[in-house]
């Protein structure tokens, strides 16, 4: 998969191109990735993604823009991961791209720049300044400039209970804690990225060292609670780990944000700085508060036994 940074995307010989956020590369859009493949391959054209840098409504409307489901550099690695992609462009989206009409955009990236033949997206995709394109001005546009509209529904794959798949929606379940069903919907569990940061070493105290891992505001992470889950670092090893997210009100009375951090069953090392991942497979309980240390110690060492057996079946 090639990635384009916003000129020379090199599609002369024209493209199906679809586009999106794509925010969380979930089982829905795959789907549509396949059928843009499969279009792409019938009419000896690349296969395109036009998506975002940022989500556009952190630009247009940040006081309600949604939580992100991964980073940039998750999403085009996931993108790639499908093996459906030929070029992929994450265009920059600031507010001088938001204030382009929908014309605009059209003659100047579909056209321009990706040499649309085929435009696969929603069918109540919208675009421009203030939304002013919709499907309907794409279709008009595509007779001058050459290139047809499919305007495509929510996608049900098989095995998901029937409803659309979107990012929406497993937002939702992650706020529930629901991380096995929100993995069922993207296809492997929800992970974000960060870096291992210095804390309290409270862990260490209790004899459960942990790695705090900074995450960047604007990322979804699920409900406040206990996990079993996976940690990679910078050695791209896979860890078991037991993890809370919380904010420890055994020990504060108030914490104003949560905490996110991973206990590495049968691991030993200095993780400080690195850039890592984590995991969420399974909830296993909500965030309490102990009466004691040693009350806290004793669920602890059960949190770590259950998350093993978890995570090996």
């Amino acid at each position: 998969m090639r990635i384009a940074r916003d000129s020379g995307v090199g599609v002369e010989r024209g493209s199906v191109v679809t586009i999106g956020a794509f925010d969380g590369v979930h089982l829905g859009h795959r789907e549509v990735l396949r059928l843009v493949n499969d279009l792409a391959r019938a009419r000896d054209l690349e296969a395109a993604v036009l998506t975002f840098d940022r989500h556009p409504a952190q630009v247009v409307r940040p006081e309600s823009a949604p939580k992100l489901l991964n980073t940039l550099e998750q999403r085009l690695e996931l993108l790639d991961a499908t093996g459906l992609v030929d070029v992929v462009w994450p265009l920059t989206f600031d507010e001088s791209r938001s204030n382009e009409t929908a014309e605009q955009f059209v003659e100047e990236i579909l056209v321009g720049q990706l040499h649309a033949r085929l435009v696969v997206v929603g069918a109540d995709f919208h675009f421009g300044h203030r939304r002013g394109g919709n499907v309907a001005l794409l279709e008009r546009m595509g007779v001058e400039h050459g290139f047809e509209v499919i305007g495509l529904g929510l996608v049900s794959p098989e095995g998901v209970g029937g409803e659309p798949v979107s990012s929406t929606r497993i937002r939702r379940l992650l706020a529930d804690g629901d991380v096995a069903s929100a993995a069922s919907l993207l296809g492997r569990p929800h992970a974000v990225r960060g870096t291992v940061e210095t804390g309290d070493k409270r862990g260490r105290d209790l004899g459960f060292p942990t790695a705090n891992l900074a995450v960047a505001p604007e990322l979804c992470l699920p409900a406040d609670g206990i996990y079993a889950g996976t940690f990679s670092g910078a050695d791209r090893i896979v860890y078991p780990a037991a993890i809370s997210l919380g904010r420890r009100p055994t020990f504060y009375e108030d914490a104003p944000v949560p905490l996110l951090e991973a206990y590495l069953l049968d691991f030993s090392g200095d993780l400080y700085g690195q850039a890592a991942e984590i995991s969420f497979v399974e909830r296993l309980r909500g965030e309490e508060r102990f009466d004691s240390i040693e009350a806290l110690i004793e669920q602890m060492q059960r949190d770590v036994e259950v998350t093993r057996r978890i995570l090996r079946q």
